[in-house]
């Protein structure tokens, strides 16, 4: 028997509210809308806000002094579904197959967002009210790095203060373990373009003349690492934080971290910055990686041709104390210093977002602690997190409060790839998940 909301999951899933894509804007605004709806029909007062992008829903129940407020934050819109023909079903058609959903946004984030969704209906419908001054804040942007939210925050200071942030869009290290992510890593991006002749060239007529812009972005890209993996822009690693004790004893316990990744990954085996566990280095350390690189001929066959530029797309997970923009300049001037001779160099920067870091043993902390007990039991697991919500430091710097996040994506969830998925199990305890903790916070 399906749980309670599920129907509603299924009907947001469909919409392809696919953020970096201009042809699904009107897809985007429809899920906004449909969202607003549906909250608006469990009795919360609610609007959406237009920004130069994408849409905020803006929803409250009514407040009343001496309580506790929460905001809970979500993101509606998703990545792109492609390749699509690596799906075993449509992307925007979700089918439930072995209890899991299959859909483009199953995971990230709508199948998180909406069990908190299901979690207030069921409370409203109960008591008519829940336990807290509520503020929801659902966003358009966050597969695009959130552009428009900080600005937003700043305009709506006074109307967004409040005691603390919860957000589901983060992982669980095992299925029924409840995980507290208390730390995530910041992320910088730029993209570097090498330029050679004014076009393409006769491979043989010029070959041995002039520079190859392919080989001198390949060469360059390698100088971004030594040999054991260890990133070596100069300065990159200046103020970083070291792992705490406690966390690394805490870390270790989780299990065989190494095999859980071989197996998860398929890669044939582990490498990265010596002296830290696969897991301290996703979780606590900084990384430079390439996402993306070519240039040249990239059709059938051979074409003997030199071509006239190549490029490289860099990303920079960041750690504590690391700030993202002057990691860019770092990474631009060891680009510049390390460049081949005989070309050009172009670097574009990208989006940027701070890395966040709270106490998972303080007040908030242990009420959330609390939460997931209630709903998993047994042991739970506090962790860092590899990946990057910006716009979570920009709540600590905008509105002065702690973000708790209490994720229910697996590890295999296969997010921002073809056939993400979502436990049908995990969004029934989301659902409890969200009374337990408005009930901790309260």
């Amino acid at each position: 028997m399906n749980p309670p909301g599920l129907d509603d999951l299924l009907t947001c899933l469909r919409f392809p509210s696919v953020s970096t894509d201009p042809a699904h804007r009107s897809d985007v605004r429809a899920c906004a809308e449909w969202l607003l709806g549906r909250v608006r029909g469990m009795g919360l007062t609610g609007e959406l806000h237009e920004t130069p992008g994408h849409p905020v829903l803006l929803a409250k129940n009514k407040h009343i002094a001496g309580r506790r407020t929460v905001l809970l934050y979500a993101h509606y819109d998703v990545q792109p579904a492609e390749p699509l023909n690596e799906w075993k079903s449509p992307a925007f058609e979700p089918v439930i197959r072995d209890g899991r959903i299959f859909c483009r946004g199953a995971t990230d984030n709508k199948g998180q967002l909406m069990a908190h969704v299901q979690g207030l209906a069921e409370t409203l419908a109960k008591h008519a009210d829940v336990p807290v001054n509520l503020i929801l804040l659902f966003e358009g942007e966050e597969e695009i790095g959130s552009p428009n939210l900080k600005p937003f925050l700043e305009k709506h200071r006074e109307e967004l203060k409040c005691d603390v942030v919860a957000i589901s869009d983060t992982g669980m290290v095992a299925p029924g373990v409840g995980t507290f992510t208390y730390g995530l890593r910041g992320i910088a991006c730029l993209e570097a373009r090498v330029h050679g002749p004014a076009i393409d060239l006769h491979s043989g007529i010029f070959g041995g003349a002039v520079a190859n812009p392919v080989t001198s972005i390949a060469r360059l890209t390698a100088t971004l690492h030594d040999a054991g993996g260890r990133v070596a822009i100069a300065g990159f690693y200046d103020g970083v934080r070291p792992v705490a004790g406690w966390e690394r004893e805490a870390w270790a316990g989780l299990g065989d971290g190494d095999a859980e990744m071989l197996d998860l990954t398929g890669s044939p085996a582990l490498f990265g910055e010596p002296g830290y566990t696969e897991r301290e280095r996703r979780w606590a350390r900084p990384t430079a990686e390439v996402n993306g690189i070519g240039g040249g001929y990239q059709g059938e066959g051979s074409k003997t041709v030199i071509g006239r530029e190549a490029f490289v797309k860099l990303s920079f997970r960041l750690v504590p104390d690391q700030d993202p923009v002057r990691v860019l300049k770092l990474a631009e001037a060891h680009l510049r210093e390390n460049l081949p001779q005989g070309v050009r160099l172009e670097v574009k920067p990208g989006h940027t977002g701070m890395p966040y870091l709270m106490d998972p043993h303080s007040a908030l902390g242990t009420a959330a602690q609390r939460a997931l007990k209630k709903v998993f039991g047994g042991k739970i697991a506090l962790i860092r997190e590899g990946g990057s919500i910006p716009i979570v430091q920009a709540f600590k710097d905008v509105l002065g409060v702690d973000t708790l996040l209490l994720g229910l994506a697996l590890p295999d969830c296969q997010a921002h790839a073809p056939n993400e998925n979502f436990p049908v199990e995990n969004f029934a305890a989301g659902v409890r998940l969200n009374q337990a903790l408005l009930a901790e916070l309260a």
